[in-house]
């Protein structure tokens, strides 16, 4: 019995829906929760056909025994609660907290194999974003008790306006885009990784068993090129330029009025752009999509179609 946690959110009903569509799984031997009544409605169609449906929430450890009991795979997706990393927050209490609650209860009913979704930086990396995953990778190395498969998610073809500048994807006005670096990029669409995640978890446990990898299509842009699709969707030019991380903290924060524990926090994901962190050459993703017949969506239409949505 596989219990997919946060099955409502983007990389989880992707996972899902791939799972059930792929007939890679019985929907009986599926277990989903969500935290929320939008997440159980959304969840509603997969629950009609056999898959169970139980409410879970962070705050609550014990929701999470109820849960996983009966189940012993466990797909487990990073929280996203990401205001618990703002201020460098100290081991134990930024995301990796809500992690570890839910691989807590996880012992206590006898999971035996965790998947857990990191991402596609480096590890150590110079980003905060990844921070949280660090020590949940590390966790589950020396002091999981059972097989565990690190998943390193490849950052989603959907949120390049989060990388281009907290980019307003209706109604943005601005001509020129700065952000405090740029590199090549293996953008990944999220369906895609729904399909690449739900193969993995319906191959035999063994198969993948104490394992790292990525799953990121090897072909990347970088944000400048971004900058030339969304010009070419919006049949007007659409500059990009790169700033001192400073001066890209201080633009947002003082110019944007965004919340500056959220800028400082995330503005140090330019830092492994610089760095190069997220070119990913690993094939795994691709041969799993190529088992199905299937060509990672490129790029240039996820940003087309979402500027013409």
């Amino acid at each position: 019995m596989l219990v997919i946690e946060g099955a409502s959110g983007k990389l989880g009903f992707a996972t899902l829906t791939a799972l059930l569509e792929h007939n890679l799984l019985p929907p009986s031997e599926i277990t989903v929760t969500s935290s929320s009544d939008s997440g159980a409605a959304k969840l509603q169609p997969a629950i009609s056909k056999g898959v169970k449906l139980v409410s879970a929430n962070w705050e609550d450890p014990s929701s999470w025994e109820t849960a996983f009991k009966g189940s012993d795979k466990l797909f487990l997706i990073s929280s996203a609660r990401i205001d618990k990393d703002f201020g460098d927050a100290p081991p134990g209490q930024g995301r990796e907290a809500d992690h570890f609650v839910a691989l807590e209860a996880a012992k206590k009913v006898g999971i035996q194999h965790v998947y857990y979704t990191s991402l596609a930086f480096a590890n150590p990396s110079k980003s905060r974003v990844m921070k949280a995953h660090e020590r949940t990778e590390e966790y589950l190395q020396k002091e999981w008790p059972g097989k565990f498969t690190i998943i390193r998610e490849g950052l989603y073809n959907e949120s390049w306006p989060l990388y281009f500048g907290h980019y307003d994807v209706p109604n943005d006005p601005r001509d020129e885009i700065i952000t405090g670096g740029d590199s090549p990029i293996s953008w990944t669409s999220i369906p895609d990784l729904g399909l690449a995640n739900a193969l993995i978890l319906s191959a035999p446990a063994k198969d993948w068993a104490d394992k790292t990898f990525y799953l990121s299509q090897r072909k990347a842009h970088t944000l400048d090129e971004v900058a030339a699709m969304v010009s070419q969707a919006k049949g007007r030019e659409v500059k990009f330029k790169v700033v001192p991380r400073e001066e890209h903290e201080e633009f947002y924060v003082q110019e944007k009025g965004m919340p500056a524990p959220m800028i400082t926090w995330w503005s140090k994901s330019y830092d492994a752009l610089n760095d190069v962190e997220c070119k990913i050459d690993d094939p795994t993703f691709e041969h799993l999509l190529a088992s199905k017949n299937v060509k990672p969506k490129p790029m240039e239409e996820t940003v087309a179609e979402m500027l013409k949505a």
